[in-house]
C-alpha cells in the first residue's frame, strides 16, 4: 500500500483539438483526458504549475490516484505524460479510471538495500543495476508505492533475478508470468581500462636511418651530381 496519497484536480472542458490545447497552455493550462473503467472519455483541464511539481514524486506513477472534477472524484492510475522537448512543462496527460475488482498493469520501482554491507562490495565488487523497475499485476489495493530488493548477501560475480524478488501479498510480476526470469542487480569487479598514453614524440631517425634522398647534400638527384662533378 502507498503511504502518499495524491488528489489532482481537475475541470472539464469543451474547447478540444490541437489548437484549443495550445490556447490553453498559453494561460498556464495543460490539457488533459480520462478514459476507462467503461464510461466515456472526458477532456479535462488541469493548472500546469500544480500537476509539474506532482509530477516530480516518484510514488504518483506507481499507485492509485483520486481524480477531482467538480463536486466528484474518480480513482485513476496515470497512463501517460508528454512533455516538451527540452522545456520544463508538461503538454498533455492521460488518465485512465480502474475498476476494485480488476487488475491492473503497473510500473512499479524497485529499492535496493544493503549493499554497501554486501561481501561482494567490501571484496572490491561494484553493485550494477541491470533494472530499475518492474512490470506488476495486482488489484488497486495491493498496489505497492515500490518494491525492495534486498542485496546485502550478494557476492562477487552473484547475480539475482525477477525470481528472487520477495513480493508484496497478491502482487505478480509480469514478465514472470510470462515465463521472462531476467537479471535486475549484479555485483562485479569494474574493469580498468588503461587510457593509451602518445608517445611524446618520435625520436629522430639515426642518420643511417635517414633516407639517401633527404641526407645533406642529398637532395640532388643523381643526374645532377654527375653534372657538377
Amino acid at each position: 500500500m502507498a503511504s502518499v496519497k495524491f488528489q489532482i484536480e481537475a475541470e472539464v472542458r469543451q474547447d478540444v483539438g490541437k489548437g484549443a490545447s495550445r490556447r490553453l497552455r498559453r494561460t498556464e493550462k495543460t490539457p488533459a483526458v480520462v478514459y476507462g473503467a467503461d464510461k466515456e472519455t472526458t477532456a479535462l483541464t488541469l493548472d500546469h504549475n500544480k500537476i509539474l511539481r506532482t509530477l516530480e514524486h516518484e510514488a504518483v506513477y506507481s499507485q492509485i490516484l483520486t481524480l477531482k472534477i467538480g463536486q466528484g472524484s474518480e480513482r485513476v492510475i496515470l497512463k501517460d505524460v508528454q512533455r516538451h522537448a527540452f522545456k520544463p512543462r508538461i503538454m498533455h496527460v492521460d488518465f485512465q479510471r480502474i475498476k476494485a475488482d480488476e487488475k491492473i498493469h503497473m510500473h512499479v520501482p524497485l529499492h535496493f538495500l544493503g549493499g554497501e554491507t554486501a561481501p561482494g562490495v567490501k571484496a572490491g565488487g561494484l553493485v550494477s543495476h541491470l533494472m530499475s523497475d518492474v512490470e506488476v499485476s495486482c488489484l488497486p489495493d495491493y498496489l505497492p508505492e515500490y518494491i525492495e530488493v534486498d542485496i546485502s548477501q550478494l557476492e562477487l560475480n552473484q547475480i539475482l533475478h525477477l525470481s528472487d524478488v520477495k513480493l508484496p501479498k497478491e502482487v505478480e510480476i509480469v514478465a514472470l508470468a510470462h515465463g521472462r526470469d531476467q537479471p535486475i542487480v549484479s555485483v562485479h569487479i569494474p574493469r580498468i581500462v588503461e587510457e593509451e598514453t602518445p608517445a611524446a614524440e618520435e625520436a629522430a631517425p639515426a642518420p643511417s636511418e635517414v633516407p639517401t634522398s633527404i641526407q645533406k647534400g642529398g637532395d640532388k638527384e643523381e643526374g645532377e651530381e654527375q653534372k657538377e662533378k
